[in-house]
């Protein structure tokens, strides 16, 4: 998948959580073992305060619980004992923001993608994916996908993959919380089903 010459970068300010660690995870080497490989993205690249890294954390969530900070463009899996892992996140345009909180409802890999009745509705060039497009490098999900479920229902907002890695750190999604492939395969990891999601907004 070709990969952007673009620099990620935002001007915004961190999570009151506190101050980066040393502990910059930093691996965004070629992934061959997927069933799509994922290209290596250089460090160059990325914004360091957009690359996945451990950070301190304040606040009375439990371990497992993903924190969502919109105005930040900034992800948070707490681990616990006043830690997290952060990540660099796109987040939706004005008016298409996740709005309150949710549960990751279920987890797919390499998923499917079909736009909703609203986004057909308001963008015609969506309609001709109506039929749905297969798991794989040219799907808008990306490499994962998080559903995010509240009261039992699927509330049609994901925190998935990109196959647009430029993306992170701005306002461009219908919605949806974006991820670098490689960050999106490392949160999958460490996420249940059933894990609390916590949308701060501004």
């Amino acid at each position: 998948m070709p990969i952007s010459r673009r620099v990620f970068t935002i001007a915004l300010p961190l999570y009151a959580a506190g101050c980066a660690t040393n502990t910059d995870f930093a691996s965004y080497t070629a992934l061959e073992d997927e069933p799509f490989p994922v290209s290596a993205i250089p460090l160059s690249q990325i914004d360091p305060d957009l690359r996945r890294r451990e950070v301190a954390f304040e606040g009375d969530h439990p371990a497992g619980t993903v924190v969502v900070n919109t105005p930040e463009r900034r992800l948070y899996f707490v681990l616990g004992g006043g830690r997290a892992i952060r990540y660099g996140i796109g987040v939706g345009r004005e008016g298409l923001v996740l709005r309150g909180n949710a549960i990751v409802g279920r987890k797919a890999e390499w998923p499917s993608w079909t736009p909703t009745g609203n986004m057909m509705r308001r963008d015609a060039r969506y309609r001709r994916f109506a039929g749905g497009v297969p798991g794989g490098p040219r799907n808008p999900l990306g490499a994962r996908a998080l559903y995010l479920y509240r009261n039992g229902r699927d509330t049609m907002f994901r925190i998935h993959g990109t196959n647009q890695p430029e993306t992170i750190g701005g306002a461009v999604s219908s919605g949806c919380i974006r991820m670098v492939n490689h960050d999106v395969i490392d949160l999958y990891k460490r996420v249940s089903v059933g894990a609390r999601v916590v949308v701060i907004q501004a």
